[in-house]
């Protein structure tokens, strides 16, 4: 059962509430962070709310929250319209919003006004030395790669960027451990660890498939069974979509070279708006709704 920590007066913010945002907002909370969620959208903050109950309820279901603490966090969640409405140095804030340069750069800006001991970006394949740039207080700054789904997934990628400071680093593992995660600490890097290893077996296994290597079940599976992986990468690729991992994979061609180069298949099953789990239909067919 989770219990409230010995780090419960860390108070933190995440800024979006997609599913990341959610997902990130859901385990501070639990773990005993006081917790504001920004998020503009009505439509959305009441996505959110049923997220957050249906997590909580499960929770509860598995044995890993009390009803109390279930309580006490759906209460203690408070949501706020923008970033302006957060107050001034919160232990932390991890920016959540989607992939836009320009989009994230106007929400750190922000953020870094309200001087947070720590602001982080969640990002999967951008650049923090890029993000850090514009900011007064680089040092301040460094990356939490999450995974979806936040709640069950163990590990947080710390990204430090080259001007992150040795405070803000050991705040960051912290906060980390404060949530319940690992933490694996990767330099700032194209793709950082976990991207680039994650793509490379994807494409890899598309290219399988583009060869007609073995059929799109018999390679997940023997991923899954041999590897122990929860989920084949095929399938993986489906629940993430297409297209964010044509655009992944482009972007680490530009930086890294042609060993990331996109396999022809995935450019036209993109084109073809095959995109996976979103489309209905990727690798596997998922009209149905989720593949057993």
């Amino acid at each position: 059962m989770v219990s409230t920590p010995v780090r419960a007066a860390l108070r933190g913010a995440v800024v979006g509430g997609g599913t990341m945002g959610v997902g990130i907002a859901y385990v501070m909370a639990t773990h005993g962070l006081r917790t504001t969620v920004v998020e503009p959208s009505a439509e959305r903050v009441r996505a959110l709310r049923d997220e957050v109950d249906a997590a909580l309820a499960g929770g509860v279901a598995r044995g890993r929250l009390d009803e109390a603490r279930a309580d006490a966090v759906r209460e203690g969640l408070v949501v706020v319209g923008s970033v302006e409405d957060l107050p001034v140095g919160l232990d932390v804030i991890v920016e959540s919003v989607p992939e836009r340069a320009d989009l994230k750069a106007a929400v750190l800006a922000a953020a870094e006004a309200l001087a947070p001991r720590l602001l982080a970006t969640n990002t999967s394949s951008m650049s923090v030395d890029a993000l850090a740039a514009p900011l007064a207080h680089p040092e301040r700054f460094c990356g939490l790669h999450f995974f979806n789904p936040v709640w069950s997934i163990g590990l947080v990628e710390v990204v430090r960027g080259a001007r992150t400071g040795a405070e803000s680093l050991a705040l960051a593992l912290d906060l980390v451990g404060a949530m319940g995660k690992e933490s694996a600490v990767v330099n700032d890097s194209p793709g950082f660890a976990t991207s680039r290893l994650d793509l490379t077996l994807a494409l890899e296994s598309i290219r399988m498939l583009e060869e007609g290597v073995a059929a799109a079940e018999d390679i997940d599976r023997a991923v899954r069974l041999a590897y122990r992986h929860p989920v084949g990468p095929l399938t993986l690729s489906d629940i993430v979509g297409l297209d964010v991992r044509l655009d992944i994979s482009r972007q680490l061609e530009a930086s890294l070279g042609p060993r990331f180069a996109p396999p022809r298949l995935l450019e036209e099953m993109v084109a073809e708006g095959r995109l996976g789990r979103k489309s209905g239909r990727g690798f596997f067919d998922w009209s149905e709704g989720e593949r057993a």
